[in-house]
């Protein structure tokens, strides 16, 4: 009785997890969990494309007036915007091209510029 009573509790645990044995149904949910975050972040409504802008004060002052305008964060604004930021940029890792990088790093400079903080 014991065996049926483990095996049921594991089968339920799969079930909350949303994985099967083979483990496919984490493959297709689970790769893009940060674009998800990025889109629906609980924090910040982001405009859409905000991060594919070449212009770091473009994407400074979005992301500063998203953070502002938003009443669901939890620390301040300036806070909030830095952290999507740098979310974004250590999701994308290797498969962010060096000059988008750069610019995304200067998109930084420009929101403490913008934020008072530099």
């Amino acid at each position: 009785m014991a065996n049926t009573r483990t095996a049921s509790k594991t089968s339920a645990t799969r079930k909350r997890r949303g994985r099967t044995q083979s483990g496919s149904s984490r493959r297709r949910t689970g790769r893009r969990w940060s674009r998800h975050v990025t889109e629906h972040s609980d924090a910040l409504t982001l405009e859409k494309g905000v991060f594919t802008s070449r212009d770091p004060k473009r994407i400074a002052a979005s992301l500063k007036r998203s953070a502002e305008k938003s009443r669901r964060r939890k620390g301040s604004p300036f806070r909030s915007a830095l952290s999507m930021l740098t979310f974004y940029i250590n999701r994308a890792g290797k498969s962010l091209p060096a000059s988008r990088k750069k610019n995304l790093m200067r998109a930084k400079d420009e929101l403490r510029k913008q934020f008072g903080k530099a």
